[in-house]
Formats: C-alpha cells, structure tokens, sequence
C-alpha cells in the first residue's frame, strides 16, 4: 500500500531505537479535496507561492474553511499543474500564463497540467507588434461624427472653464 509518510512516536524503530517509526497514511480517493499542503508537497512548491497565484490567477479558488483552511478540488490542482508546468517548465512569465488562460481557457491549461496538451512555444514580447499595413482612412462620414463630438467636447471644456476659478499657478 503506498501513502503519505508519519511519524509514529509511540512505537519505536527496530533494535531498541528511539528514533520514531514512519508509517503510511492510506492515499486519499482521486476526487478528494487536498490541503494546501499537500499540494504544495505534490507540485514540489512551498505554499506561499500557491497563496501568491492564488491572488494572480483568478481561476484558481480553492474553498476556504474555518481559520482560513484552504481545500483544493483536483480540477484546482490539475489546474495548479498546467500553471506550473507553464511557469517552471516552458519559461513563461505570469503575464504570458495569463493570456493562455484567458485565450485558451481552464480546460486546456488543465490539459496541460496532466500532459494532455503541449502549450504553444513561448514568444513574449513587451514591445507593440508590429503593423504591417497603414491604418485604413477615415470616411466622410465617420470623420464629420468625429468633428461633431469633438466640437461637443470643447463646448463641455468651456463650460467647464466658466464653473472653476481660475488659477494663479500653472499645473505642473
């Protein structure tokens, strides 16, 4: 039978040892809900990194007990995999596991967490893509809507200038 290993402190080790004996837990069911412990120890992470994704990643919301007790479905963990397996092991960035989530959705990083999916290369980019045609020109018609509200927005300025006192001092 495997498990988890405890400490037993009352019954000693072989040969007289005072040293305490490590029994094995029974493994939970594979849809019991995990501590925040255990999946830490299960993704080899220390936890306050999965209370810190817990705050990045809103797809991630473990139920909360008494005493702020965090308890993990397995569809959080397989998510918690697919986070890290995106993080750790294809060098993304938050930002970019993020944008997976938001384009590819739950499922799939879910998928990736299991091995069921491969998420695309990392390409990353702080710079603006570039844009290959010019922006197309503007109609008659859209731009007199535009010239209208503008006009609008300088009545409003000017209204505005008449209800505030004027200042002394530039803004700086």
């Amino acid at each position: 039978m495997t498990g988890m290993p405890i400490e037993d402190e009352g019954l000693s080790g072989s040969g007289g040892s005072d040293a305490p004996v490590r029994a094995l837990l029974p493994e939970k069911e594979p849809g019991a809900f995990r501590t925040i412990g255990e999946v830490a120890e299960h993704l080899d992470l220390p936890q306050h990194v999965l209370r810190f994704w817990e705050t990045r990643f809103t797809q991630v919301r473990p139920l909360k007990r008494g005493g702020n007790r965090r308890y993990y479905r397995p569809d959080d963990v397989d998510l918690l995999r697919g986070i890290r397996r995106l993080l750790y092991g294809q060098g993304y960035t938050i930002r970019g596991a993020q944008r997976i989530l938001r384009e590819r959705g739950m499922r799939f990083v879910q998928a990736v967490g299991r091995g069921e999916q491969v998420a695309p290369a990392f390409v990353e980019s702080d710079q603006e893509p570039e844009v290959d045609a010019a922006p197309t020109p503007l109609g008659r018609a859209d731009r007199a809507s535009l010239n209208a509200v503008l006009d609008e927005l300088r009545a409003c300025r000017r209204q505005l200038a008449r209800l505030t006192p004027a200042r002394t001092e530039p803004d700086r």
